[in-house]
């Protein structure tokens, strides 16, 4: 599983998110956008989750 999280770029906002000094950073999980967050360390922390998630999936689908 992929999981990635990029700030949105200018041309992906509202002229007046912009105007007004919005910052949203995207999560991607397997190259579908997952999240949305004004603030870049609620991003990672989701794509943490995510990836333990993952994780524990993985771990029952192999038991």
């Amino acid at each position: 599983m992929t999981v990635k999280v990029s700030e949105r770029d200018d041309s992906h906002m509202s002229h007046e998110a912009v105007a007004t000094g919005v910052r949203i950073w995207d999560v991607y999980q397997q190259d579908l956008l997952v999240g949305m967050f004004h603030n870049e360390s609620d991003a990672h922390n989701y794509k943490a989750e995510l990836e333990i998630l993952e994780q524990q999936r993985q771990q029952l689908q192999n038991q």
